[in-house]
């Protein structure tokens, strides 16, 4: 089973001071890196009332400066939004500071508005993916080239390059990961299936079944009925600006955040508060091949709470799971 630590860095008004935040997630990182965790995983967003992360690279850096052995992963950055060049640079220098730790999950975005904050077309938002793939790839060998009528020449170069893996919600997408990345992050299950086979009708190497997921959101209690009324808010406003922001953008579905009512993030299964006991359960029926997700301080949820969760999944669950690479 591989264990992965989200963070998104969101701090709604209700929560603790943003400073705080930001100096536990750090040391939740570090925690995450000593007790075996495979990843980390750093989102991008723009313009969010709460402050999503908007620097997922800069994050990158400073979680890589805490942390020896644990991969580290934007997913995803929003690639589109960034000049493709600087880009290349911004990985670059995050993946020599990580010691090769970094995978760069990169993702076409939905928001209109990120797009007209950046001056950036939404319309033309894969075209430019396609385009930023090739540059990324070229500019990691090291040598000066020609795009698009510039001079480019990245130093220094990272080695080995960060591996490409692409995001995105849409069958289409899951064809080209095949094509141009080096793994495929789909939104939901019925993805993977588009991507395997295009792996395959390609020749690449089998990607395999579809690995099962955990919910997005695990925290550990002893008295989940107590527990739930502590953490409800911070989920809720995590729906609710997914739910907003997936209302605003074309052709987007109800992602696995959004839910309409309290009734409903309790029967999510995005969301769990569980005792140390039914994790373990949960996580047995997943299977060794599964990944499980933590978000110890989804948008803002009290340090000393997401601490507490953190140890009892240390104790009582961890020195019962199988891990694997």
């Amino acid at each position: 089973m591989r264990l992965t630590m989200l963070h998104d860095l969101s701090v709604p008004g209700f929560a603790a001071p943003r400073a705080e935040i930001y100096a536990a997630a750090l040391d939740m990182c570090e925690w995450a890196d000593a007790a075996g965790f495979h990843s980390i995983g750093l989102g991008e967003h723009h313009g969010s009332p709460d402050g999503y992360d908007p620097s997922p690279v800069v994050a990158a850096a400073a979680i890589a400066a805490r942390t020896r052995r644990i991969r580290i992963r934007t997913s995803v950055l929003l690639a589109p939004l960034y000049d493709p060049v600087k880009l290349a640079e911004d990985l670059a220098v995050a993946s020599i500071f990580s010691g090769g730790r970094l995978e760069a999950g990169i993702g076409a975005g939905y928001r209109p508005a990120e797009f007209a904050a950046f001056g950036k077309s939404l319309a033309e938002r894969w075209t430019r993916m396609g385009e930023i793939v090739a540059l990324l790839r070229q500019a990691w060998l090291g040598e000066p080239f020609q795009w698009q009528g510039r001079r480019v020449h990245i130093t220094p170069r990272p080695e080995p390059p960060p591996p490409i893996i692409l995001g995105g919600a849409f069958p289409r997408s899951a064809r080209r990961a095949a094509h141009i990345a080096d793994g495929w992050l789909p939104r939901s299950p019925d993805l993977w299936k588009p991507y395997r086979d295009e792996c395959l009708k390609l020749g690449k190497p089998d990607p395999g079944p579809y690995p099962a997921q955990g919910p997005l959101f695990l925290h550990l209690s002893r008295d989940p009925e107590r527990d739930w009324p502590r953490v409800l808010p911070h989920v809720a406003r995590m729906a609710e600006i997914y739910g907003r922001w997936q209302r605003e953008a074309p052709g987007q579905k109800p992602g696995p955040y959004a839910a309409p009512s309290e009734a409903g993030l309790r029967a999510s299964p995005s969301y769990k508060v569980l005792t140390p006991e039914s994790a373990l359960a949960l996580a047995e029926s997943l299977g060794p091949h599964a990944v499980l997700y933590v978000t110890p301080l989804l948008c803002g949820l009290p340090p000393t709470l997401a601490w507490q969760s953190l140890h009892l999944l240390e104790t009582a669950v961890l020195p019962h799971l199988p891990r694997n690479g």
